[in-house]
């Protein structure tokens, strides 16, 4: 339990040893599910939960913190890292309402099994008084559920995003002290969860800006007492704007299609392209994440497996589907011993790009002389290309 102001606590729980969320995101710093009590001179609110496994430490923080009674448990998010524990807090807190948006609630309802009844449903910009103490809620759709919703306390100037301004973060401090620390952290949290939803999530930066905000206190990671910090990465993580590098995410079975990576990357880095290299088998996807934020471009490079691609670069290619990077550009380039459609696998993986596609460089067997003037030519044409965008 942790005290933020007078009569305000933070009471969630620190993960330190959790190392994979939704059994696909790799957490290296473990993470943290933040819920904070308000205690109003009429009412008590909870403004989420914890993970069902923390629900113990929840309980153990909430005594500590004096609350006898909770009178509202406000669901900022349905998913069950924050969810989770609303069914054994309405056990110990009979009388208690979720207090929530009506696609929220029908959510809890499935995932949960709340009944109906135990639901106060609200309406963007409704505000709920606790007495000395009011909450407003402001719908922040697709943050990265299309429920989710964000709750400011007026008089205290605090804005309880959930997710939204998140990080993957176990810390002992209760602020963001370490900005080089937390930011990666947040960057790479809006790369792996909120990066697919750029257009809605800058909708969202326009639906807050006007507020008076002392302090952001998100539900994974520190607290920033410095809210115009993480505010400002996310309006550059969300804009247009790239930065003067390319990602070459390759792998390579029998060493030819390295052999051409190496040249691209050598030949970009004397045209004064930056280059990040990534070998596929046993890169940090959660870094490789990171990276697209920004990437002006990304190289795919691959040998063929059988007819296809090999399934590691199938997996890059599906990860630049779904992730929805404002990448500008990208290239295929790779090897085959007969024959294959590689180059037709990849391109039907990758349905919701708008970056442009570059001619490829698929060569037979091992590069030879006219195979690195096509590497040559593929270098040229991104160099140019990085003139055409607007680079930060």
């Amino acid at each position: 339990m942790r005290q933020i102001k007078d009569d305000i606590f933070e009471v969630g729980a620190i993960d330190w040893d959790r190392r994979l969320f939704d059994e696909l995101i790799p957490l290296p710093d473990g993470t943290s599910y933040n819920a904070y009590l308000i205690k109003g001179s009429e009412k008590v609110a909870l403004i989420d939960t914890v993970d069902p496994s923390k629900v113990n430490v929840l309980f153990d923080n909430l005594q500590t913190a004096g609350a006898g009674k909770i009178d509202y448990v406000i669901c900022n998010h349905a998913e069950q890292d924050h969810s989770g524990s609303i069914g054994f807090v309405l056990e110990k807190h009979p009388c208690a309402k979720v207090v929530t948006n009506e696609k929220c609630k029908q959510m809890l309802m499935s995932l949960l099994k709340i009944e109906e009844q135990k639901f106060i449903t609200i309406e963007d910009g409704q505000e709920l008084s606790l007495g000395n103490k009011t909450l407003r809620f402001i719908f922040t759709p697709w943050v990265h559920w299309p429920e989710t919703m964000s709750t400011y306390l007026v008089e205290d100037k605090i804005l309880f995003p959930c997710d939204f301004f998140g990080s993957h973060l176990a810390a002992s401090e209760l602020y963001v002290k370490n900005k080089e620390l937390v930011i990666e952290g947040a960057k790479r949290y809006y790369a792996e969860i909120m990066m697919p939803f750029r257009g809605q999530i800058k909708s969202n930066l326009e639906k807050i800006k006007d507020l008076d905000i002392g302090i952001i206190a998100p539900s994974h990671g520190p607290l920033y007492d410095e809210p115009e910090f993480i505010i400002n990465a996310y309006k550059q993580w969300t804009s247009d704007d790239v930065v003067n590098k390319v990602i070459v995410a390759y792998v390579s079975m029998h060493g030819s299609t390295k052999k051409m990576v190496e040249h691209l990357t050598e030949t970009l880095m004397e045209k004064g392209v930056g280059v990040l290299q990534f070998n596929l088998v046993n890169a940090d996807i959660g870094k490789l994440a990171i990276e697209l934020v920004d990437s002006a471009g990304v190289v795919i490079a691959s040998p063929t497996v059988l007819t296809g691609a090999h399934p590691a670069a199938v997996y890059a290619a599906f990860l630049f589907n779904a992730l929805r990077p404002k990448t500008k550009y990208l290239a295929v380039i790779g090897s085959f011993g007969w024959s294959g459609r590689m180059l037709e696998q990849l391109k039907s993986l990758l349905p919701n790009t708008k970056a442009e596609l570059l001619a490829p460089v698929i060569i037979k067997g091992d590069p030879a002389g006219e195979d690195y003037k096509k590497l040559d030519e593929l270098a040229e044409t991104i160099k140019i290309k990085h003139r055409e965008y607007k680079i930060i």
